[in-house]
């Protein structure tokens, strides 16, 4: 038997190439062909860069999607369904939006694919393949191993993903992950970490943590770490800032190697964090005496915020890239809001009128980079805008400088 997987792009603009940064593994991909059975062979395309060749036979087409790729996920499922090809559909937005999927699949997988997998593979065999699949309790990470073979002769750039857990334990209102997890966090055997690490070491320069929230649990954290440490590897990943507040799990990031971190400081204002449900952002005296514990042991931020809550105006964003200059951050990101399916943020919005589209990741009126929604105090248009001043502001040479210095 022969399975395509695919990794769909979040859309092709005619006559670009798509941002080379973007160019990186897809590790749901190789998770899935891990799983699969020495029996089937697989091919992988990738739909950032390269074409899809439709006409070439196969057995089945599996699909990982997320709500900023299903539009395009449904038009390649569309091309190979034609073909009278079955189709199977997982990932995030798979599992927020089952109803949706399985308009566009014959088999919709729903929840984490290692407890349904070998199933979904006997069932294509007999050709007796499921509507949905779904996954009613979670395993334990003990037996992940990511096959990249599947991705010989593709240009990535030379960083390897690393999965050290999954999940997140807070409930942050515009979470997907939350959503997803139930704000449930689980994490990876240390030597099964360090293993695949070392596998790695001489392909890549240096190691992303993909994980939602690397100290979700920070006693495994702190192991993982100082396993790590004499390891002679680089990495960075993305946590909460409460990491702050623990000296040791900051001495370990150090000496373990890490470059950096991406935190999501969200916004400057109080009142927006509580309707986030984000208040400890703002615990043990706030974001300045964070960062003063970060810098102490030299880990360089990539801060992001967002924009289109409820007490955002004109000013938020001129005072947020002063904030972000003065602090010297490494990089930053001002995004506005987006309000993923399934979470607490859509349901509210939705429930108020205030949704400029539906089902937003469909429309044919949708742009990537639009404001799906109506903020309060600010048009969408202006979020919109604002968000780009912002950009320009903090990466021009004046604030490069003054940064660097």
């Amino acid at each position: 038997m022969h399975l395509t997987m695919i990794h769909p792009a979040i859309g092709h603009k005619k006559g670009s190439k798509y941002i080379r940064t973007w160019q990186m593994e897809s590790l749901p991909a190789a998770t899935i062909a891990g799983l699969t059975p020495d029996d089937v062979d697989i091919s992988f395309y990738d739909d950032r860069m390269e074409k899809i060749p439709y006409h070439l036979p196969t057995d089945a087409v599996v699909i990982s999607i997320e709500t900023y790729t299903a539009k395009r996920a449904y038009q390649i499922a569309s091309q190979y369904r034609k073909r009278k090809i079955p189709v199977i559909m997982g990932g995030f937005h798979a599992t927020l939006m089952p109803e949706e999927v399985t308009q566009y699949a014959e088999a919709v997988v729903v929840g984490e694919a290692e407890p349904l997998w070998a199933q979904v593979i006997e069932d294509l065999k007999k050709s007796n393949l499921q509507r949905v699949y779904r996954s009613e309790k979670r395993l334990g990470l003990e037996n992940i191993k990511p096959d990249r073979s599947i991705f010989k002769g593709k240009k990535y750039l030379p960083i390897g993903l690393i999965e050290t857990g999954r999940g997140c334990p807070y409930s942050c209102d515009f979470c997907a992950i939350a959503s997803f997890f139930d704000s449930s966090h689980r994490s990876r055997p240390v030597d099964d970490i360090v293993q695949e690490i070392l596998s790695l070491k001489k392909q890549k320069n240096v190691f992303f943590f993909v994980d939602d929230n690397f100290i979700g649990n920070k006693k495994h954290a702190k192991e993982l770490m100082r396993a790590l440490i004499g390891l002679n590897v680089r990495w960075i990943t993305q946590m909460s800032i409460d990491g702050a507040w623990d000296d040791e799990l900051l001495e370990l990031m150090d000496r373990s190697g890490c470059m950096g971190v991406l935190i999501g400081f969200e916004t400057l204002n109080s009142d927006n964090l509580a309707l986030m449900n984000k208040d400890f952002n703002a615990s043990h005296g706030g974001y300045i005496k964070a960062l003063e514990k970060l810098n102490q042991y030299n880990i360089r931020i990539y801060a992001t915020f967002v924009f289109g809550y409820d007490h955002d105006t004109r000013e938020s964003f001129e005072e947020t890239v002063k904030f972000a200059i003065e602090q010297k951050f490494y990089i930053a990101a001002f995004n506005h809001l987006t309000p993923f399916p399934s979470t607490p943020l859509y349901e509210k919005l939705k429930s108020e009128g205030r949704m400029i589209y539906s089902n937003w990741w469909l429309d044919d009126n949708y742009r990537y980079n639009d404001v799906p929604f109506n903020p309060k105090n600010l048009l969408p248009q202006e979020i919109t805008d604002l968000c780009v001043e912002s950009r320009y502001e903090f990466y021009s040479v004046k604030s490069i400088f003054k940064r660097v210095l």
